[in-house]
């Protein structure tokens, strides 16, 4: 099964555990309005890649990856290319690869068994699920990405019953995600889980702008500005302070 790719990355750093082989998927059906690769949206755009080519290119550096390394699936959303992942992880597991995904969990759909049973066969060659939350009250969701989290949060605790490793990521953008109370309900959320076993909190920056200027599209949050990095460390402790309380009533 072919896939849509965007592009690749020999030695991502940010991906993922170690040095990885990144894989950026083309098509994406989130609008976050701090989405640094517009370019990644269309879903009829890419290079049609076979997952084979795409290991060759992997083992050509794999002594790269060997400590601790592996390769990334991000996108665009990698989940809107089930068929082609499975394919990918199932040769990436022949050869003992450490396997990611970056998702947004926008795709994940409890409601259709055929999908439900291609994601089950996914997560069994999938090591580790990179996640990333938006926005953790729904009508504040809807406006930053235009679409729902309803199924993102039924896709953490999917990944928790599956007992696939969850790393949670999380933008704080200043005025629109760096609400306190908001990000103790996430920390809250995600306490229950425990596949749980890294947090990312990373912080807003305005480098994407010149790229939707020279794709001639609007730019939502033109005058937001970058995240002061000292107080990314006081929000990143709301969060896990939500983490140590829904820990500490379930006594996990």
């Amino acid at each position: 099964m072919q896939g849509r790719i965007h592009s690749l990355e020999s030695f991502g750093t940010v991906d993922g555990p170690g040095t990885r082989f990144v894989v950026f998927v083309q098509g994406c059906p989130m609008r976050c309005a701090y989405c640094h690769n517009p370019d990644t949206w269309d879903m009829n755009g890419g290079t049609l890649m076979e997952p084979s080519y795409i290991i060759e290119q992997y083992e050509r550096n794999s002594a790269f990856y060997v400590n601790g390394g592996g390769l990334t699936v991000t996108g665009g959303e990698p989940l809107m290319q089930i068929d082609f992942l499975i394919d990918l992880f199932t040769l990436a597991k022949e050869r003992n690869i450490h396997t990611c995904i970056d998702s947004s969990g926008i795709a994940f759909n409890p409601d259709s068994a055929t999908q439900m049973e291609k994601m089950d066969r996914l997560m069994g060659l999938t090591d580790l699920v990179m996640l990333d939350i938006k926005h953790i009250d729904p009508e504040k969701h809807k406006d930053l990405t235009q679409q729902s989290n309803t199924n993102i949060l039924k896709f953490a605790a999917y990944l928790n019953e599956k007992h696939v490793d969850m790393w949670i990521r999380h933008v704080v953008v200043p005025g629109i995600t760096d609400d306190d109370k908001y990000l103790f309900d996430l920390g809250y959320f995600i306490g229950q889980f425990s596949n749980l076993k890294a947090l990312d909190v990373l912080p807003y920056h305005t480098m994407g702008e010149k790229k939707y200027q020279s794709l001639g599209m609007e730019y939502k949050l033109h005058g937001v500005p970058p995240m002061d990095q000292t107080k990314l460390l006081e929000k990143k402790q709301v969060i896990l302070d939500g983490i140590k309380k829904r820990r500490s009533e379930l006594k996990i």
